[in-house]
């Protein structure tokens, strides 16, 4: 386990001063812990999820792309027509649709949505999943792809006049004027940690997207992201986007019980030829974002306050992975960690799916909120980051044990 930081009760320039949430939208109940065998949409299972999330106070709902999974647009659309105030954020891969029709897809998402459409691009981290719906690329060119695919998404929401575009992967005559976005160019979020992904995503995302990491060197990648969009003449920086895997119970002890019975259940899990070795790549992963996750795993278990990797290490760091474990009070200060050091968006979403939606927003986001409008009303922070000074989880020495046996 990493050493805990001193709390100190002054407000790190770094901090963020609204931060919101994001969720993951699920389409039937099959979870990692109890995979039911479907590739359908339990429309009643949909409709309920989302309302969670609504009732819960998120402020986005991501919905994923895979080769083999529903039309991000087409739920995306639904989302937006389910609810009141969540904003979707369609999940895109720019080999699947055509620039200038992810615009007018994307427009009309967010006209009908009045406002409350994002994107986030994947440029694509296995060959062999893009290769599934037709795209050989290599992986450095798909972050120029995509680099390419953001200039014409923007010039399709903005151009006044008809243009025409000549670039290295797409080619169009007179096109435009395109049809526009609500009333404001819609955000573009990226990920990735290769060197592609950072100068991409630097340059041009408004919002740059990471997988939970130790405080220390998520900060370093935050910095990086930064400098590139300062080189670039950037005046208003990428928004930081952060994921986790949440594991809460009522106290400490029962949390890193239940995380123990959660990693035994995933690690089976991914073990069936049906679901792990068929959807994600055995042996050594090709992206950068997954090789950190599995050898910051195999450091540690437990970095800062609740940060845990044993979940990556079972999932062979297929996707968004790592948990945060602990009370409802110990998860929302480990959160604010991360607000401290530099996140803007904290995207929250459970093993056990419906249940940790609903249970976050009954418990995590008010905490996160209430301590944040402590700050702006005091200038100070409360003691909510406080509870656990130099000794941040201690249970976890006796449960490890357990869990590993």
């Amino acid at each position: 386990m990493t050493a805990a930081p001193t709390f100190d009760a002054t407000i790190p320039e770094s901090a963020s001063p609204r931060v919101e949430f994001i969720s993951l939208s699920h389409l039937n109940p099959s979870t990692e812990l109890e995979p039911i065998p479907t590739r359908g949409i339990d429309l009643a299972y949909f409709r309920k999820y989302v309302k969670a999330l609504e009732d819960g106070g998120y402020d986005y709902t991501l919905l994923p792309y895979g080769a083999n999974t529903a039309d991000s647009f087409v739920v995306a659309s639904a989302v937006g027509q389910l609810t009141e105030r969540i904003k979707p954020i369609v999940a895109l891969r720019p080999n699947t649709t055509f620039p200038l029709v992810a615009a007018q897809k994307l427009a009309t998402l967010d006209q009908l949505t009045e406002g409350r459409a994002v994107v986030h691009l994947i440029s694509g981290g296995s060959d062999a999943e893009q290769a599934r719906q037709g795209d050989y690329l290599p992986k450095d060119r798909r972050y120029a792809r995509t680099s390419e695919y953001i200039d014409l998404l923007r010039r399709a929401w903005t151009e006044p006049a008809p243009f025409s575009h000549e670039g290295e992967f797409y080619r169009f005559d007179d096109f435009g004027p395109g049809f526009a976005p609500y009333d404001a160019p819609i955000p573009i979020s990226i990920g990735g940690q290769s060197d592609e992904a950072f100068a991409v995503g630097g340059a041009k995302a408004d919002v740059f997207s990471f997988w939970g990491e130790p405080l220390d060197d998520l900060r370093s990648e935050i910095d990086r992201v930064h400098a590139i969009a300062r080189a670039a003449g950037r005046t208003t920086l990428p928004r930081i986007w952060v994921t986790f895997r949440p594991i809460i119970a009522k106290t400490d002890e029962l949390a890193w019980q239940k995380a123990h019975e959660y990693v035994a259940k995933i690690a089976a899990t991914y073990e069936k030829a049906a679901y792990g070795k068929q959807r994600f790549q055995q042996g050594s992963p090709q992206n950068v974002g997954s090789q950190r996750a599995l050898a910051f795993a195999a450091k540690s278990e437990l970095y800062d306050r609740a940060l845990w990797t044993k979940t990556a290490a079972a999932t062979n760091a297929g996707g968004a992975s790592t948990a945060l474990v602990g009370s409802p009070e110990t998860v929302a200060a480990a959160i604010l960690d991360y607000v401290d050091r530099g996140a803007d968006l904290v995207s929250i979403r459970g093993y056990d799916t419906y249940a940790d939606a609903v249970d976050y927003g009954n418990t995590v986001l008010p905490l996160v909120r209430q301590e944040l409008a402590h700050r702006e009303a005091t200038g100070q922070r409360g003691t909510l980051q406080a509870e656990h000074p130099g000794n941040y989880a201690p249970e976890y020495a006796g449960f490890a044990t357990a869990g590993q046996a």
